[in-house]
């Protein structure tokens, strides 16, 4: 009787303990808080590199690294020779091709179409002479005075004054109207083919002139004074501070509530942990390359990773913002 009150005992007791421990537990999971997934991102700028299309060296670097410049401020300034020879060579050839077509398009000189008018005035007077000799002779002929012979042989006369002027008249025509019309077409090609290789030459003249192509604050510059530089070479780096972003990686079982135009909110430790709101506007699968996560071992799958874009919505916060710095995304 004793043996079993004391099993009784031992009985309420285990199932106080129990009792006493589920109660616990359920308060443990009730009040304690649930863990925050955290996203980190990273501010980004698109940046555009400044290079030329010709060799040389840096004769003149004029802005400075930090500093901001305008599209269309001259950024530094190449020394190139060879082009400078080139564009010479080019002006030149030009100069003698416009030369060239000038004196096809143009008569001959004032003395020459002179000397030309005068021979065919010669050669036309002298056919009237031949001419009047003629019929006076034909004349006499017909009345049996003079013989044939000096009728043929004046004829032949005739005919040569009559050939003489239309050679002395075609001179004249040629001189006044300068040179045919195939060689006038010739000079006019010469000048437009020397008109490409100026325009060719001269715009590799403007690429010793490294020009701002956008706004944007100069991120690095890499060549010193007087360093050679090859074709395409990067010579300084422009961030362009309008396409300012920020880009996460997340994996995609996070995906669920996100979408292309979903609104996000960020801390950003720099500015005194200052709430930014941002739209988030691309994407996209980050490749093979990219951080999985595996849980095969698990029996499960593995979770691959996705790249973010978000844009700052708030204009004065793009102000501050700087590339680099972090920004913190808490995931419910």
């Amino acid at each position: 009787m004793e043996t079993n009150k004391k099993n009784s005992s031992l009985y309420v007791i285990i199932a106080a303990v129990l009792a006493i421990a589920i109660i616990v537990a359920f308060i443990g999971f009730a009040f304690v808080e649930k863990k925050t997934d955290i996203i980190q991102g990273q501010v980004e700028v698109s940046q555009y590199r400044v290079s030329s299309e010709i060799p040389g060296r840096i004769d003149e670097m004029r802005v400075e690294e930090g500093e901001f410049v305008h599209k269309g401020d001259t950024l530094g300034i190449l020394y190139a020779p060879a082009v400078t020879a080139k564009a010479e060579q080019a002006e030149a050839a030009k100069q003698a091709a416009e030369a060239v077509n000038t004196k096809a398009n143009k008569s001959a000189r004032h003395e020459q179409l002179q000397m030309a008018f005068e021979m065919w005035q010669k050669a036309k007077a002298g056919t009237k002479v031949m001419e009047k000799s003629y019929r006076r002779l034909k004349n006499l002929n017909e009345q049996g005075v003079v013989a044939d012979q000096k009728l043929d042989e004046i004829t032949a006369k005739r005919d040569a004054a009559i050939a003489t002027e239309s050679a002395a008249k075609a001179q004249y025509t040629m001189a006044k109207n300068g040179a045919e019309k195939e060689d006038k077409l010739a000079a006019a090609a010469m000048v437009r083919r020397a008109n490409g290789a100026v325009n060719e030459v001269n715009s590799y003249v403007n690429e010793m002139f490294l020009i701002a192509p956008i706004s944007g604050i100069v991120n690095e510059i890499f060549p010193q004074l007087g360093e050679l530089v090859g074709t395409g070479a990067p010579i300084m780096n422009i961030d362009i501070k309008d396409d300012l972003h920020v880009l996460f990686n997340v994996r995609e079982d996070k995906l669920h509530s996100l979408t292309v135009g979903s609104i996000w909110k960020g801390k950003i430790p720099a500015m005194d942990n200052k709430i930014i709101e941002m739209k988030v506007t691309l994407i996209r699968d980050m490749g093979s390359y990219a951080t999985w996560k595996a849980t095969k071992t698990s029996g499960d799958f593995d979770l691959k990773m996705f790249e973010v874009k978000a844009v700052p919505t708030d204009i004065e916060a793009n102000k501050q913002l700087q590339a680099g710095m972090s920004v913190i995304v808490n995931m419910n």
